[in-house]
């Protein structure tokens, strides 16, 4: 009898076996990618530098300067922290044209942003700078009335700052203003003050004293450090001022902050950073 049609016969190899392949076909072209986000960024960028072009033709020099000024404010406050150059009442004034790497320097408020309700203006700029002038000639002339004093004028510096003109008494390795290790002035610092009581009282303005030490560490007990000293002798300083005709009611602010503002900053132990400084206000 024959086989049935389709019947594997008894020598026959086993079929083949069946292989199913599945395609995963992932969407591609407009709808996905990760290359719009790096075209968003291109095209930010180019209308950031394209604003940027029409910004620079369509300003004057003047106004170039103002904007550089307004994204740099720190140049204001690093001549504010300074104690100008050496010498007698070898300051600076926040007017002056600095020495900061810029093409043609800046000056410290012609490229400032008034508001539009300010009061002042050049006239009154000037009047500031004849004040300083003014104050400056006549503690130049105090100190060089004796020979002590102008050998110790060289401790005195004065700038000009936005809050007002600050007097610095700065120590240095052959003078300092207090006895080591204590808020008690020596005779010389007691000198000096004399002399600046007797330049700022007829002046108008508030008064504010800030003292400063160097980074050694202070050598006066358990329970004190160099904010403590620094805030004592401020307020020695304050006394002594007091002694020589100065109002109470015209200081309005008394601080130490230790040696958090060092002058030479590279060498916070450096003596020239401790100093007293007076702020006559505007």
């Amino acid at each position: 009898m024959a086989a049935p049609k389709g019947a594997r016969g008894k020598n026959e190899p086993p079929p083949p076996p069946i292989i199913v392949k599945k395609i995963t076909v992932v969407a591609g072209g407009h709808h996905g990618g990760a290359w719009k986000v790096a075209y968003a960024d291109f095209v930010t960028a180019m209308m950031a530098f394209f604003l940027l072009l029409w910004l620079l033709g369509a300003t004057t020099d003047k106004q170039r300067k103002g904007l550089a000024d307004y994204f740099t404010p720190t140049l204001v406050k690093l001549k504010e922290q300074s104690a100008g150059s050496n010498g007698m009442l070898g300051g600076s004034s926040i007017t002056d044209v600095d020495n900061y790497p810029n093409r043609a320097g800046q000056t410290g408020n012609k490229a400032m942003t008034i508001p539009r309700d300010t009061t002042g203006g050049p006239k009154e700029g000037s009047e500031k700078a004849k004040q300083v002038a003014k104050m400056q000639e006549k503690l130049a002339a105090k100190l060089q009335a004796s020979a002590k004093l102008a050998r110790l004028a060289k401790q005195v510096r004065m700038i000009d700052t936005a809050e007002g003109v600050r007097i610095d008494l700065v120590d240095d390795a052959d003078f300092s203003m207090f006895q080591l290790g204590t808020t008690v002035l020596t005779s010389d610092a007691a000198e000096l003050l004399d002399v600046i009581a007797q330049t700022v009282a007829p002046e108008i303005g508030a008064l504010s004293i800030r003292g400063h030490t160097d980074s050694l560490p202070w050598k006066g007990g358990a329970g004190a450090n160099n904010w403590s000293l620094s805030a004592g002798r401020a307020e020695a300083t304050r006394q002594a001022l007091m002694r020589q005709g100065i109002a109470e009611a015209r200081f309005r602010k008394i601080e130490g902050v230790a040696d958090r503002e060092p002058l030479v900053r590279d060498k916070p132990e450096d003596p020239r950073n401790r100093r007293i400084s007076i702020l006559l206000m505007r």
